[in-house]
């Protein structure tokens, strides 16, 4: 039995795709008219890794131009979710979890911390941390320290649970922590992690 558990939110607590006009419409829009310096083609593959990829790693991946970065992020700091989101059908599996838990997401804080408002489950969690790129030049990594810090935990006392092997468990590895990869389209198939799965019901079994 873990004492907390660090959960990601974008396509672990919910998905994205299901909510893609909701949450990236208005962005698409402004980039479409913006001076990318991309092709169409890399454009519709920017947009797709948007919906699993902060914007900046994107942006930067991708090499859009300078200047529709500095609008696209201008626009963003400021965004808000203001119309209801849906958990996804294996939520109540994170939800019935007994410990500290924490939602440990990355993005722009006004943007991820009114997606918590808007799935209505901020009284799930302890507290909620964003690695905002405006603000920091920290990662989850450093995220999951400032936890761990504050609440007295050893790293034998957490799990980590996402859907990002590049992200959230790459850093939990890295700190000595146990990782749960939730990967329902097998994306990492090959990734190292503590345990695997593609339901989230299988944390029962190791938390």
């Amino acid at each position: 039995m873990k004492k907390a558990y660090f959960i990601d939110l974008d396509n672990t607590v919910y998905f994205t795709r299901p909510h893609v006009e909701v949450l990236l419409g208005p962005l698409y829009n402004l980039l479409a008219n913006e001076d990318l310096g991309i092709s169409a083609e890399a454009f519709e593959k920017a947009k797709l890794e948007m919906m699993r990829t902060p914007f900046q790693k994107v942006a930067k991946l991708y090499q859009f131009n300078e200047a529709a970065i500095a609008n696209a992020v201008a626009y963003l700091e400021q965004d808000e979710v203001k119309i209801p989101l849906k958990v996804h059908d294996e939520y109540h599996y994170l939800k019935a979890l007994t410990g500290l838990k924490f939602i440990v997401t990355a993005g722009f804080e006004k943007k991820q911390r009114s997606k918590v408002k808007m799935l209505g489950i901020a009284e799930d969690f302890d507290e909620v941390f964003v690695v905002d790129a405006t603000k920091t030049t920290g990662n989850k990594k450093d995220a999951f320290i400032e936890v761990m810090q504050k609440y007295k935990l050893h790293p034998s006392d957490v799990l980590v649970i996402g859907d990002d092997a590049d992200s959230e468990i790459k850093f939990g590895l890295e700190l000595g922590v146990d990782t749960f990869l939730y990967d329902p389209n097998n994306n990492f198939p090959d990734a190292p992690t503590t345990y695997r799965s593609t339901t989230l019901k299988d944390i029962s079994l190791i938390a």
